[in-house]
């Protein structure tokens, strides 16, 4: 469904010194930088999927996405959506496609929402039976009949963002670009959204593109993921192909029975691990134990620590993926082997 080769995009920006001088410079005889904001990039996205598209800021996550929507033209490379080039006839292109951004919206300020939905009826062309059904779909997914009359400026946040995926729905698009949009919104809210973007994709096989910083989005949404850093592929694969790859740190939780005097230095000198493979928290009778598996498999770190003191309470925990792919951002990809 989604096709992205070699994707490149180059912005010249203008360099100007300090002070008056340095204005006049910039205006008789501009000093210009090429700035690649995007190096690269190629993936490819089968229909139905859930993507999960990510980054630090400043990655180059929207740039890849305005090629995509057809707004921006890349530098080089090429990108095909459902067979077509988004910069081609954007007009019929754009109809296949919806687009949620998190900080911007596509609705009237003004108008009741339900006007708001007749209007873009009428941009996308389509006809009063399937509105029809689309809006009691819609309405069903992301329970809108409480605020549908509501002049949009009246929403809250959560109502904005749920209106806002309805009328990039509206049109029945093959594929949905969702630019953070869970951000600010409440624990509630945010798994609202959630069950509406597994719901319409598991029953419309919408193929979804989210980019998002919230960890959790990744864990339930997305089967796998594409990461950028600083405008080149780091990533792409499933969460779980990323756990066994990037994910080697385990964290040893445990309590003693009574007081102990376990350092860290113990256990590096028992165990051999030195630097980053090994780091020990204590609070009291609590430890925690972090250490790279790879190096040190669980059931030695387990008897080595069973054999230095009496333990109360122990427990083995795997990396989080928050952590994992901090790790990725740090390493640029490598992982720490």
């Amino acid at each position: 469904m989604i096709y992205a080769e070699h994707l490149r995009k180059e912005f010249q920006k203008i360099v100007k010194e300090p002070g008056l001088k340095g204005s006049f410079k910039a205006l008789f005889k501009p000093k210009k930088e090429t700035v690649v904001a995007a190096d690269d990039i190629s993936f490819h996205v089968p229909e139905g999927e859930i993507l999960g598209f990510i980054g630090p800021n400043g990655a180059g996550k929207s740039t890849v996405i305005k090629m995509l929507t057809g707004i921006l033209t890349p530098t080089s490379g090429e990108c095909r959506i459902n067979g077509k080039i988004p910069q081609n006839d954007r007009k019929n292109y754009v109809k296949e496609i919806g687009a949620v951004f998190g900080q911007r919206t596509q609705l009237w300020w003004d108008l009741p929402l339900q006007e708001t939905y007749l209007v873009l009826k009428e941009i996308y062309e389509v006809n009063d039976e399937k509105f029809k059904k689309r809006m009691d779909f819609l309405n069903e997914v992301l329970e809108l009949e409480s605020f549908i009359k509501s002049p949009v400026r009246t929403l809250s946040l959560g109502q904005r963002m749920r209106a806002d995926i309805a009328a990039s729905m509206l049109h029945s698009p093959k594929v949905l670009f969702l630019d953070e949009p869970t951000i600010g919104l409440d624990v509630v809210v945010k798994d609202n959204i959630r069950q509406a973007i597994m719901k319409i994709n598991k029953e419309e096989k919408t193929t979804v593109i989210l980019t998002t910083h919230d960890i959790s989005d990744i864990e339930l949404l997305c089967d796998r993921i594409v990461m950028i850093d600083k405008g080149k592929n780091v990533y792409d694969g499933s969460l779980h192909e990323l756990r066994e790859n990037f994910g080697q740190t385990r964290e040893l939780i445990f309590e003693t029975a009574n007081s102990s005097n376990i350092t860290e230095e113990q256990f590096r000198n028992g165990l051999d691990l030195g630097g980053n493979d090994l780091v020990i928290e204590s609070d009291k009778n609590n430890f925690k134990v972090k250490f790279n598996s790879r190096k040190l498999p669980v059931g030695e770190m387990l008897s080595y620590t069973l054999s230095l003191t009496k333990v109360k309470d122990i427990s083995v925990k795997d990396a989080d993926i928050e952590e994992i792919i901090r790790n990725l951002y740090r390493h640029g990809g490598e992982s720490d082997e």
